[in-house]
């Protein structure tokens, strides 16, 4: 498969992996970075929302995990022909057995989101065969540092479900922001942020498209610095 070049680093693809899509673009984008020094992404795939990560914030140190060994190689070698190599790096393991001495300031995780089925198509990647969301967010409430945020993207359709089993979990929701994925549409999916404090939920709303294949402004302004638009 082609590469997804993006302005400061290239994405190397496979059929095996899932591929460079809206949502991780969306939650690398979006996730709250400030003071993170420490940052973990659970179910990296080809590693682009660390690297993304990576360049908006020039110190922090980042680990991409994922249970595929196919997403390890390839994040592994993404992340080593980066810029930010230096700060990233690759691992491969089960996140709901995870262990490390480190707590992490910020938990990134563009989640599996179907129910298990028939299909093998991205069976790993898009289905809840190897990490369900009380997994996700049991396991991530353990790790984050007091301060720490836990930030998603999922279906907006699942988000009321999300939000129960963070809560059952001690989490405070920080911030929803309602993505659409076409001007007058419903709401497609959401970016949650949760904190272990309470704090007053900020809720913001963001349309990618303005028309068919035709990019809002606020996604091009959102974007801009990884993107390579053709105009």
């Amino acid at each position: 498969m082609k590469p997804f070049k993006f302005k400061q680093f290239d994405i190397q693809q496979s059929k095996e992996v899932f591929r460079v899509g809206t949502d991780g673009v969306l939650l690398g984008a979006f996730a709250n970075i400030h003071h993170a020094k420490n940052i973990l992404e659970v179910g990296t795939g080809t590693g682009l929302i660390s690297l993304m990560l990576a360049q908006r914030h020039h110190s922090a140190k980042i680990w991409g995990l994922d249970i595929q060994e196919a997403a390890f190689s390839l994040t592994k070698n993404n992340f080593e022909h980066s810029p930010f190599g230096d700060r990233l790096e690759a691992i491969l393991g089960d996140f709901k057995s995870f262990e490390t001495n480190d707590k992490f300031d910020l938990i990134v995780s563009n989640p599996p989101y179907f129910e298990e089925s028939t299909s093998n198509k991205d069976k790993i990647a898009r289905q809840t065969v190897e990490l369900n969301f009380e997994q996700l967010i049991s396991t991530s409430s353990k790790l984050l540092s007091d301060e720490g945020v836990l930030s998603v993207i999922i279906p907006a359709e699942i988000g009321t479900i999300f939000i129960e089993i963070a809560t059952s979990n001690h989490f405070f929701l920080k911030r929803k922001i309602n993505i659409f994925g076409i001007e007058n549409s419903k709401v497609k999916r959401l970016v949650l942020e949760f904190a272990l404090k309470e704090s007053e939920v900020q809720e913001l709303e963001f349309i990618i498209e303005k028309s068919p294949r035709q990019y809002s402004d606020a996604y091009i302004e959102l974007t801009k610095e990884f993107h390579v638009f053709r105009s």
